[in-house]
C-alpha cells in the first residue's frame, strides 16, 4: 500500500471493516504509521519463524497470512500479537519524531537516579501508541461482540503484543558537558527495539496456553483447557486449536508445506533436514557463491576487495 493521504484511499484499503475505514478517514495523518507498523510486523514474524515449518509467508490474498490465521492456533495468536505491537510501536515512534500533530513526546514521565539527579526528557509517547492500537486494531473484534471464543482470544493476544512493549520500556540517557563529561544528563523513557519485542513474543509463542471458554458470573472468560496448568497472565499468548504439522501443501487450510524449503543438514532442531522435510528426504545441490575477500583499506578512503569463489552445498526438502 502506498501513502495514505486522502480519504478515498481508506475506502480502497482491503481487509478493513467499515468502522476501521471511518477511523482511517478521521486519522489520515496516523495511517502511514499504521501501514509501517503492519510491514514491521510481517518482517519480524518472518524473521522469527525463518527456520520453522510455518515461516510466516504472506500470500496475495486476504488475510495476507492465508487461512492459517483464521483458525485459532498459536500461529494466529502470534500474528495478532505482533501486528498489534507493530501498530503501537510505529505510531509511538511517529509521535516522538514529531511527524504527527495529534501527539508529541511524553513530558509527564519523570524519575530520579541513584546519584540523586532528577530527569524528564522527550520520552516515547507509548500511551498514545497503545491507545490508538487498541482503538484501531481491537475494533474488528469488538464490532462483532467480544463474547465468542475467537474474539476473546484475539483481544487477549492483541493486548499481549502491546504489553511486550509497555513492560519493557527502558530509561536512556545522554551526557552533556565539556569534552563529553557527564556534567549534565538528559534522560527519557524509550521503547525496546522491535527485534526485542519479536523475541519476547516468540518466547510467549513457544509457551502459549491452550484455553477454552468459561463463565464467571455473566462474564465469558478464557481459562486453561488443562486445569492443572497455572492461569495465563495478560502477557502470555493463548490459543484454542491445535496447529497442523505444516508438512504438506494443503490449499484448503492455507498451508504451503515444506517442499522446496532449504534445511540444515547438520542440525537436529526444527530447521534440520529430518524435521523440516517431515521425513520425505532432501535434495543436495552444489552452488558456486562469490564473496568479497582479501579486503584492503587504501588511504584515503576506499576499501578494495578481491572476488573469491567457493562451492557450497544447498539442501532442499523433497
Amino acid at each position: 500500500v502506498g501513502s495514505i493521504s486522502e480519504e478515498e484511499t481508506c475506502e480502497k484499503l482491503k481487509g478493513l471493516i467499515q468502522r476501521q475505514v471511518q477511523m482511517c478517514k478521521r486519522n489520515l495523518e496516523v495511517m502511514d504509521s499504521v501501514r509501517r507498523g503492519a510491514q514491521l510486523a510481517i518482517e519480524e514474524c518472518q524473521y522469527q519463524f525463518r527456520n520453522r515449518r510455518w515461516n510466516c509467508s504472506t500470500l496475495d490474498t486476504l488475510p495476507v497470512f492465508g487461512k492459517v490465521v483464521t483458525q485459532g492456533t498459536r500461529e494466529a495468536a502470534f500474528v495478532y500479537a505482533i501486528s498489534s505491537a507493530g501498530v503501537a510501536f510505529a505510531v509511538t515512534r511517529a509521535c516522538s519524531s514529531g511527524e504527527l500533530d495529534k501527539c508529541g513526546c511524553d513530558r509527564t514521565v519523570q524519575g530520579g537516579s541513584p546519584q540523586g539527579f532528577q530527569w524528564s526528557g522527550c520520552s516515547d509517547n507509548i500511551a498514545y501508541g497503545v491507545a490508538f492500537s487498541q482503538s484501531f486494531v481491537d475494533i474488528r473484534e469488538r464490532s462483532k461482540g467480544a463474547s465468542s471464543n475467537r474474539a476473546l482470544m484475539n483481544l487477549h493476544n492483541n493486548e499481549a503484543g502491546r504489553k511486550a512493549i509497555l513492560n519493557n520500556m527502558r530509561v536512556e540517557c545522554k551526557c552533556h558537558g565539556v569534552s563529553g563529561s557527564c556534567e549534565f544528563k538528559t534522560c527519557w523513557k524509550a521503547m525496546p527495539p522491535f527485534r526485542k519485542v519479536g523475541n519476547i513474543l516468540k518466547e510467549k509463542f513457544d509457551g502459549a496456553t491452550e484455553v477454552e471458554q468459561s463463565e464467571i458470573g455473566s462474564t465469558k472468560v478464557l481459562v486453561p483447557k488443562n486445569s492443572q496448568f497455572k492461569p495465563h497472565t495478560d502477557e502470555d499468548l493463548v490459543y484454542l486449536d491445535s496447529s497442523p504439522d505444516f508438512c504438506d501443501h494443503d490449499l484448503k487450510n492455507g498451508v504451503l508445506g515444506t517442499s522446496g524449503r532449504q534445511c540444515n543438514k547438520t542440525s537436529k532442531a526444527i530447521d534440520g533436514c529430518e524435521l523440516m522435510c517431515c521425513g520425505r528426504g532432501f535434495h543436495t545441490d552444489e552452488v558456486e557463491v562469490v564473496e568479497r575477500c582479501s579486503c584492503k583499506f587504501h588511504w584515503c578512503c576506499s576499501v578494495k576487495c578481491k572476488p573469491c569463489h567457493r562451492v557450497v552445498e544447498i539442501h532442499t526438502c523433497r
